[in-house]
């Protein structure tokens, strides 16, 4: 990425990581057909969710870690031509580890 994203406050910059291609019945599906895989690798964390106090709580979740989410969550966007996703860390279901 030639640019820097940092995201705000408790949202995270997750990359979707790719299945390989589904065989079924020796029938190749397309990719229009496909469901978007729900699995993803963290690119960047914002600081981290502050109460009405101002406090700062840091995020579970870190650059690197590899995340389950939910099928409808977070949102689709498009940085130096690569697609991401823009999601709270409340909708991560999981860390894979």
């Amino acid at each position: 990425m030639a640019k820097t994203f940092t995201p705000l406050h408790d949202r995270i910059l997750v990359r979707r990581i790719e299945e390989g291609e589904t065989l079924r019945g020796g029938i190749i599906i397309p990719d229009s057909a496909k469901e978007k895989p729900q699995q993803g690798e963290v690119v960047s964390v914002g600081k981290g969710k502050s109460n009405d106090e101002g406090k700062v709580f840091p995020l579970d979740v870190k650059a690197g870690d590899q995340i389950l989410f939910g099928k409808y969550s977070g949102t689709e966007i498009k940085l130096d031509g690569e697609e991401f996703l823009i999601m709270r860390e409340e909708e991560v279901l999981g860390i894979l580890k």
